[in-house]
């Protein structure tokens, strides 16, 4: 068995517990020792950010050979098309390569908190809200798909990891649950040396 603890990160917390620029940090929030981060959530990002206290489970959820799925509730500035969500779903090309297909709706705006301090945006600029998952993990992904899309985010609200979600929890708030290990992980599928003929 394995512990885990869920965590909704406030906006503008880093995902770490130190910080020499004075920056808030998960010590804020999280003072069980034996916790560290698996995988990351962008400064200015909100929501789902899971922490373990073992080093299998850790590389299980952080990993992108294991292909967890990750879900979020995304403020966009602009009415989104769907020509932007089709190129999205289809996966976009970023200056560090091609992104894996995602799965992309429009929401309604979604009931979430108010955030501190609230989002910039023009009075007479319309904005829509998506969700998008990915299974990958480049630096800011969703933030550049997005960009390269025509339409840059306003705010970003990671709702879900795996079989993990927020599920009420308000930002700063945590729940810790055990989970359960296989005895062997599982190891992602090696590719095969190709033979010569």
């Amino acid at each position: 068995m394995a512990d885990l603890i869920l965590l909704n990160k406030p906006y503008q917390v880093l995902s770490q517990f130190t910080d020499d620029a004075g920056r808030d940090t998960l010590a804020k929030f999280v003072r069980t020792p034996g916790f560290y981060p698996a995988g990351r959530l962008d400064y200015d990002s909100e929501g789902l950010l899971l922490l373990c206290n073992d080093g299998r489970l850790q590389q299980r959820i952080s990993d992108p050979r294991f292909k967890l799925w990750k879900t979020y509730w995304v403020q966009l500035e602009g009415q989104i098309t769907m020509e932007a969500q089709l190129a999205l779903k289809n996966g976009v090309l970023l200056k560090d390569g091609p992104t894996r297909p995602a799965k992309v709706k429009a929401i309604d705006q979604p009931p979430l908190w108010e955030r501190n301090p609230p989002i910039r945006q023009r009075k007479q600029q319309a904005t829509s809200w998506i969700e998008i998952s990915i299974n990958e993990g480049k630096n800011r992904q969703v933030r550049r798909m997005c960009a390269e899309v025509g339409f840059p985010v306003l705010r970003l609200v990671r709702t879900r990891i795996g079989d993990w979600a927020l599920d009420g929890l308000l930002p700063g708030q945590h729940r810790r649950q055990s989970v359960h290990l296989p005895d062997k992980p599982p190891r992602p599928a090696e590719k095969r040396r190709s033979r010569r003929s």
